[in-house]
């Protein structure tokens, strides 16, 4: 089975080019201070040879030890090892992997080659030399050939470990391995701290630069053959369970030991929710305990907060819908039944769905939701449902509750931007961000809505006053594709809102307060949900 590589994608997509972008300059600049001779660069670089050359000189065993890393950890021999991880790869199906592999160690190779024999920088001079070299000193082969390996080794761990305390481990190990291979340079008297530094940047950006280029259409498109077969590998599930949904947690536990037993799952692992902790760290506690599955009980909250940290793992949730709404699970026609949602968790087909990043009033900080998020009328709705109502009838609170607010609640000022556009204004009753369509009953809010078609939809409903709300109504209930000022739609992989004052917002049904401005990001595929086969 090939390789997923959405297990590597970066939360933030500018990220990866950005980085490359700093470490190609960082490289550029070095490389105009070295061949303009710019002194400050040249008295520092003197100045740490010398000292690192004092150090070692002096003994006989830190020269020995500086000498067999410079022989074991040298270019090809981190090369063979990556040529090594590129079969792997071709065995794995994954053509991307091992072209970007062979590609990063022959680029590499060429630049430093090239490189130097443009610069012909003369390498440190000692009057009792650690190790005499003939060739040129700039940039660093050896820090070259060793950041190239961290990186391509970084991001292969991502790609097959599962998070947590081994994935840290090795993550580090890389990269202390490339930053030693680079500062035995050093230590040897072979090469100047610019030589490593220019290598270690020039390396890490090659590396990064074609893992950019040849994966960033490659995340939809090379991934498993097949959907990944219920009860594979270690065959360990992580249940997060909200007890406040579930009601009788010892009755709910037996249910999931039952149906792990009955499909020979090993003895399920269990992390409840609390307040002040709705599913997040509860879900992280289930991918450090190694869980080939994670199952996920609650409301669309407690979903949300879970799947927050799944997401990009490769590890498949189910989720048994215990709430109020179950958007999600409506919209992905999961069983709503528990015991039928709980075998579909461990025999269902993974789909992978995309989820939503969103940021509120400009913060760097953002969450994530899977359904719907609002400002408005809808979030007023949320905000004024009666809890205990709620408990007694179910979704049909919100409906006296959205009775409640319709004649209450002011029309906004709003204006909507698309992928960064220019911004629309609209005076409106409501404003939604939909990654799904349809609401409870089937009320098709945003009937186009695909949870994986890597975009999102947006609906502005500005009725002109209170009554013309019912013939809004209708166009919805209808499914009608005409769209105008009263009810308009819009499709793209960013939006932002912003409002003239606070308005209250919502995310998967939960109120969160009033603000002025919130901005939502598809990250495609990048969740995998347990669906009926």
């Amino acid at each position: 089975m090939p390789i997923d590589l959405r297990r590597a994608r970066p939360a933030r997509p500018a990220l990866l080019p950005t980085t490359t972008g700093v470490l190609f300059l960082l490289f550029v600049a070095l490389a105009a201070a070295v061949w303009w001779e710019w002194a400050p660069l040249l008295e520092l670089d003197q100045q740490v040879a010398d000292a690192a050359h004092d150090a070692v000189a002096g003994s006989a065993t830190a020269a020995d030890v500086f000498l067999w890393i410079a022989d074991g950890l040298g270019p090809w021999t981190l090369r063979v090892i990556l040529l090594l991880v590129a079969v792997y790869a071709l065995v794995r199906r994954s053509y991307r992997v091992t072209l970007w592999i062979v590609l990063s160690i022959a680029v590499q190779y060429l630049a430093v080659y090239g490189i130097k024999r443009l610069f012909e920088r003369d390498r440190p001079t000692f009057e009792d030399p650690i190790q005499l070299l003939d060739t040129f000193s700039f940039p660093s082969g050896h820090a070259t050939a060793g950041a190239t390996f961290a990186a391509i080794m970084v991001i292969v761990t991502l790609l097959l470990v599962r998070r947590g305390v081994l994935r840290v481990l090795l993550m580090t190990l890389w990269v202390a391995c490339g930053v030693l291979v680079g500062l035995d340079r050093v230590f040897l008297g072979v090469h100047f701290l610019s030589d490593v530094v220019a290598g270690w940047c020039l390396g890490t950006a090659v590396a990064l630069l074609l893992w950019w280029l040849l994966t960033r259409t490659g995340y939809a498109v090379e991934q498993p053959t097949h959907p990944a077969d219920a009860g594979t590998g270690r065959r360990q599930v992580g249940v997060v369970l909200n007890p406040v949904k579930v009601g009788d947690v010892e009755v709910f536990r037996t249910k999931i030991r039952d149906a792990a037993t009955r499909h020979g799952w090993a003895e399920p692992k269990f992390f409840e929710t609390t307040v002040e902790d709705p599913g997040a760290s509860q879900a992280v506690e289930a991918l450090e305990g190694e869980a080939d599955l994670v199952i996920v009980a609650g409301g669309d909250g407690t979903v949300r907060e879970a799947c927050g940290e799944l997401a990009r793992t490769g590890i498949g949730v189910g989720v048994v819908p215990l709430g109020t709404g179950n958007l999600l699970a409506r919209n992905l026609s999961l069983p709503l039944h528990t015991g039928d949602a709980i075998d579909n968790a461990f025999m269902g087909q993974d789909r992978a769905i995309d989820i939503v990043r969103l940021s509120i009033d400009g913060s760097e900080e953002s969450t994530t939701f899977l359904v719907m998020a609002g400002l408005g009328f809808d979030a007023a709705i949320m905000t004024g449902t009666n809890e205990n109502l709620k408990k007694r009838v179910g979704w049909l609170a919100y409906v006296v509750s959205g009775v409640k607010q319709l004649f209450r609640f002011p029309r906004t000022r709003v204006q909507i931007s698309i992928d960064d556009g220019p911004f629309v204004r609209r005076r409106a009753l409501t404003v939604v961000v939909g990654n799904v369509g349809f609401l409870q009953g089937g009320l098709p809010l945003l009937p186009d809505a695909q949870i994986d078609d890597g975009e999102i939809d947006v609906v502005a409903i500005a009725p002109p006053h209170k009554f013309a709300f019912v013939s809004v109504g209708l166009r919805l209930f209808t499914r009608g594709k005409r769209t105008d000022e009263r009810l308009d739609r819009m499709t793209g992989r960013t939006v932002t809102l912003r409002t003239d004052r606070p308005t209250p917002m919502q995310l998967d049904g939960d109120p969160i307060g009033d603000h002025t401005e919130l901005r939502a990001t598809v990250e495609p595929g990048v969740l995998l949900v347990r669906v009926p086969r």
